[in-house]
């Protein structure tokens, strides 16, 4: 595991949050109590803030980044991120899902269950696989 200063900025990381090994944290992040963070994962925060909630889990490989001058990423408490996933510049709200190898892309934000898909930026849209809205009953957007 690798925790990186980077422009004056060390992450802070609650002391009960489990980081693997050959994950890499960068910069400004924050990573809440009782949040893991799995194997390989990267969490680089070197233009804007990344903040992981409470109880949150990020699985195997993912990576969570953001978008210079516009968008942080937050992740709220209680999410889970499947592995191979890519968060990059966006709101995840407190009990979001992010199926294996998703992408959440720029601006996105919401309470989601998203299954293998890619979400784009302040559409809702989903490409290539399923989005759920938490508490929908019906078939899923493809």
């Amino acid at each position: 595991m690798a925790i990186i200063t980077f422009d004056g900025v060390t992450p802070r990381i609650a002391d009960d949050a489990f980081i693997a090994p050959g994950t890499q944290i960068i910069g400004n992040v924050e990573i809440g109590a009782g949040a893991s963070i799995w194997y390989n994962c990267v969490l680089r925060a070197d233009v804007q803030t990344i903040v992981v909630g409470p109880r949150s889990n990020i699985q195997d490989g993912s990576v969570v980044h953001v978008t210079r001058k516009t968008h942080g990423t937050f992740i709220g408490s209680d999410c889970l991120i499947g592995h191979m996933a890519m968060i990059h510049g966006c709101t995840l709200e407190d009990h979001s899902f992010v199926g294996l190898g998703a992408i959440v892309m720029d601006g996105s934000g919401r309470e989601l269950t998203i299954c293998g898909a890619t979400v784009t930026g302040n559409t809702g849209g989903a490409f290539g696989g399923a989005l759920f809205r938490t508490g929908y009953e019906g078939e899923p957007s493809v």
